[in-house]
């Protein structure tokens, strides 16, 4: 069974460069820039799925955190 999409939420990580996690399955990575962790969600999914299952679709969801005073 292909699942058809995955999304990942990508954000900023404290230590510098990138996290990577995925919305309803247990995959996490990382990269030093968005290069770095575009491959490495490739990679994170090709070791999670079976070929057969593999989502055709990868949807990448950049969340950036600001904080303000008032």
């Amino acid at each position: 069974m292909n699942n058809s999409e995955i999304i990942f939420l990508i954000e900023e990580s404290n230590e510098g460069g990138y996290e990577a996690r995925a919305i309803g399955h247990s995959i996490f990575t990382e990269g030093e820039d968005l290069e770095d962790v575009k491959k490495n969600v490739k990679e994170a999914i090709q070791c999670h799925f079976d070929e057969g299952d593999i989502p055709s679709i990868v949807r990448l969801h950049f969340v950036r955190e600001e904080l303000m005073t008032v």
